[in-house]
């Protein structure tokens, strides 16, 4: 959430950055300086007549001691229409708050200063391409869907048939390779990066979903289920592990803290009907390793970087060839300042494929939650920034897999980082 009093300082520059998101955001930026306004002006009426309240009360006791009861009988019937008065106002006043605060939830993340603008992807700028491990192939690669069903590790049709469209099976060497992938990301994470590992709750509720900026803004796309009160499936991990110190004010010299986890992801995909519907790209339900600082906010943008270079390092020792984004200002995440998107190399497809998007929110979430800190000298307390990525998505980062480590004769050649956890070097019918 963005703070009221940066937006009341600041107009002009709230309204030139959220413009570079989309002019959609307008309208609504307007209607919170308007709102905010009346609020402002009721505040005042109502600290007038609290101030009059208890002049008032003080003549009270004044006509009291000297005994004169006719006045202050008048007076106190003067204080109570006062403060008649008084409790109307307030109740406006916490009417107009509750306005204000729904307002400000459905705004999203200003752009930092150093993000590129544009409207969308087309604006995106490529900042590194690592593509050393890119492979010349001698036949026509297939894609991951085609791959993993000649195997007979993959059984789309089974899915439709327990889950509907846009579900996976994974049997067999599938399974194998995807319980793989996940203990080489866990692995890399909290025993050469420095996370923590966690396995929070799948379903939480919506003061948690709200903290992180899924509600009220995506509803649409969650999972909810029929409970009172409602319960929501996670759409990522990043919503529990950030929402984890929720409340919280945490010690500086305990920053910064370093979370990830293996969870499933529902996603209604809501809008994206008739996008990537074969294959791992875009289901409903799908694994994903992700990363999670809660940080100082001097040292949120140096973060971001090393967060980055964590996710990268996943792609490094599979040798996937890859590329990396910084993203427009038009395309970027609802809660984010700042991201960086990677991208694996599919030959199967013939293109890039985002794999992870690390993202840096600055205090946007961290007020949401109220997640504060304290400095050493005690003074003061101050919002975290928090961070957020992924470590990768696991079914994407099996897709590219397959689609990387392809033979001419359709079999595929496990990675040498997985061959432990597999038992096997090549993957056969």
């Amino acid at each position: 959430m963005l703070d009221i009093k940066f937006l009341r300082s600041n107009p002009e520059k709230v309204k030139a950055a959220l413009k570079d998101r989309g002019d959609r955001y307008l309208p609504a930026l307007e209607k919170i300086f308007e709102t905010d306004a009346l609020w402002r002006g009721l505040l005042a009426e109502t600290e007038e007549l609290r101030s009059k309240r208890n002049g008032i009360s003080q003549k009270v006791q004044e006509f009291k001691i000297a005994k004169n009861e006719t006045e202050a009988a008048r007076i106190m019937a003067e204080a109570n229409t006062v403060k008649e008065a008084i409790k109307g106002k307030e109740e406006r006043l916490s009417l107009l708050e509750k306005e204000l605060n729904a307002l400000l939830s459905g705004l999203p993340n200003l752009p930092h200063e150093s993000v590129v603008k544009g409207a969308g992807p087309q604006d995106n700028k490529e900042v590194l391409a690592d593509v050393s491990n890119r492979r010349e192939f001698s036949f026509k690669p297939l894609d991951h869907h085609a791959l993993g069903e000649a195997l007979g590790i993959f059984d789309f049709e089974t899915a439709v048939r327990l889950s509907g469209a846009r579900f996976a099976l994974l049997k067999a060497a599938g399974a194998r390779l995807e319980r793989a992938v996940i203990s080489l990301m866990l692995d890399t994470h909290t025993l050469e990066n420095g996370y923590t590992e966690i396995f929070p709750p799948f379903l939480v509720n919506a003061e948690t979903m709200a903290g992180t900026g899924q509600l009220p803004k995506f509803e649409e796309e969650l999972y909810k289920i029929a409970a009172e009160p409602p319960m929501y499936l996670i759409p990522t991990a990043e919503v529990p592990l950030t929402n984890m110190h929720r409340g919280e004010i945490l010690k500086a010299e305990n920053l910064p803290l370093k979370y990830t986890a293996c969870t499933a992801c529902f996603r209604q995909e809501a809008g994206s009907y008739g996008k990537d519907t074969r294959g791992l790209i875009r289901n409903h339900q799908f694994n994903k390793v992700e990363l999670v600082w809660l940080v100082k906010p001097e040292e949120s943008m140096d973060a971001l970087l090393k967060l980055r270079a964590d996710a990268e390092k996943i792609l490094h020792i599979l040798k996937l060839p890859y590329r990396v984004l910084e993203l427009c200002a038009g395309d970027m995440g609802f809660s984010s300042a700042k991201t960086y998107d990677l991208e694996v190399w599919m030959p199967g497809e013939n293109r890039f494929r985002e794999i992870s998007s690390c993202s840096n929110c600055l205090d946007f979430q961290a007020r949401r939650m109220n997640t504060r800190f304290k400095r050493a000298d005690g003074k003061k307390t101050e919002f975290v920034h928090t961070l957020n990525g992924s470590g990768l998505a696991v079914g994407r980062t099996l897709a590219a897999i397959l689609e990387n480590y392809q033979n001419a004769d359709g079999s595929v050649t496990v990675p040498e980082a997985l061959r432990k956890y597999m038992g096997i070097n090549v993957i056969t019918l």
